[in-house]
């Protein structure tokens, strides 16, 4: 292996060395309900004491969360709920989320873009020119829907060459209804704290909430068939 292709690898090793160190010492049972139960009072005294940096440090932790792909990404927009009100917490989540999705893309695109087109071939290239024609929509898309994991949605679009911009921008827009309802859930972790009641992540489920999102997904694939459709209609 050449030295430039060790560069290229190295900020992927580094995240997935990142996971693995999370997962092999534990570190997901910090966080959790009961850890932010357990120490809610000193936490929200030190975020109304601290409140800039307090932000500041939770944009990082989260983009920290997401470009090394830990699992507890559910858990931290309620807490940005919690601790700064659904409105704020949602913003700040939304940031992180992004600079820690564009990490892992350019990741990914700069270390396995060209070995995953060597092996795919011809089949990649069709893939890429469908993707690259409506890549925004399609991203928005599988953004808004919550079913998809959310580390493979940032490795993919890495994968068929989408443009660092509009996969930015997709990521941004995309990811904001789940933030806010994940931060309403968490803006009443204090009264289920004073209650000794757990919350409930699977929220997001729940029909009343999935249904307008899955609505807001088709809607962002309106464009693409438009231009489908329109596309055939003026063929000869």
């Amino acid at each position: 292996m050449t030295p430039s292709m060790l560069r290229r690898l190295l900020p992927v090793a580094i995240l997935l060395l990142g996971l693995a160190l999370f997962l092999l010492f534990g570190l997901e049972r910090y966080f959790s309900f009961e850890m932010l139960s357990r120490h809610h009072a000193e936490l929200t005294s030190w975020v109304a004491a601290h409140a800039a940096a307090a932000a500041m440090i939770f944009v990082l932790a989260y983009a920290l969360v997401i470009a090394f792909s830990l699992p507890v990404a559910v858990v931290i927009t309620p807490v940005g709920g919690f601790l700064f009100g659904v409105w704020l917490g949602s913003l700040l989540s939304v940031i992180g989320a992004t600079l820690g999705s564009v990490a892992v893309f350019l990741a990914a695109r700069s270390a396995l873009y060209d070995i995953f087109r060597a092996r795919a071939g011809a089949t990649l290239a069709r893939l890429e020119e469908g993707f690259r024609r409506d890549s925004f929509n399609y991203l928005l898309f599988l953004r808004l829907v919550p079913v998809f994991p959310f580390w493979l949605v940032n490795i993919v679009p890495a994968l068929l060459g989408m443009k660092l911009g509009p996969y930015s921008l997709a990521t941004l827009i995309g990811i904001v209804p789940g933030a806010v309802v994940y931060a309403s859930v968490g803006a009443s972790f204090g009264m289920l704290i004073e209650r000794g009641e757990r919350p409930d992540f699977s929220v997001i489920f729940e029909w009343r909430i999935l249904l307008p999102l899955l609505g807001l997904a088709a809607l962002s694939l309106l464009p693409v068939l438009y231009t489908r459709l329109r596309g055939r209609k003026m063929a000869p």
